[in-house]
């Protein structure tokens, strides 16, 4: 096996994109117009690109996996047209009030736990200790946290909010106002 890479994982509604709610539809996705340039200063700097991001709106019936899937590969096929990469994507369809019973469960992978992170980790070869989740939420703090990772809190979406109101037991290790900044601020204080 190759030596292991360390990733960015990226949360994607409020963090890559406006955070539209339950985004059903392409008109529905808008990229913050910084979204590629981070990830492309990302995949520039040597680091696995993985978003990792809650979809219950699989869970609540307002929409399929099959759309995850369409929006995921919109998305990397966008960050291609800009020069970026993104190297995997994975989401949880889970809720514990989940509106279609197939999905209702507590699982591993709906953060704040880390089991989408995990998974990343073991399928593609990424060096924790020298990775970094970013986002919007406290509960993408919280992945970070546990699996051992720098965590960026981003401004934007919740971001703003959520700042003010820190949570016992998470941290993050820098706050920034946007990806772009989130970006700077990683490449300006890289792992060894």
């Amino acid at each position: 096996m190759s030596e292991k890479r360390p990733a960015v994982f990226l949360d994607r509604d409020g963090t890559i994109n406006l955070d539209a709610g339950y985004i059903e539809r392409f008109e529905r996705f808008e990229l913050y117009p910084f979204a590629i340039d981070a990830i492309r200063l990302f995949t520039q700097a040597g680091y696995l690109v993985v978003v990792l991001t809650n979809q219950a709106g699989v869970a609540h019936g307002m929409y399929g996996e099959d759309w995850v899937a369409t929006l995921e590969q919109h998305l990397k096929d966008r960050a291609s047209e800009g020069g970026a990469r993104i190297d995997g994507h994975y989401y949880c369809p889970h809720s514990p009030d989940a509106a279609v019973p197939a999905y209702r469960t507590e699982c591993d992978c709906r953060k704040p736990k880390p089991g989408m992170a995990l998974r990343a980790a073991r399928e593609l070869g990424i060096d924790l200790p020298r990775s970094v989740v970013i986002g919007d939420r406290w509960r993408d703090m919280a992945v970070a946290n546990a699996i051992g990772c720098r965590g960026i809190l981003v401004k934007t979406g919740y971001g703003a909010t959520e700042a003010l109101k820190p949570q016992s037991g998470v941290s993050a290790d820098a706050v920034c106002d946007d990806l772009i900044g989130a970006a700077v601020w990683l490449l300006d204080h890289p792992v060894p």
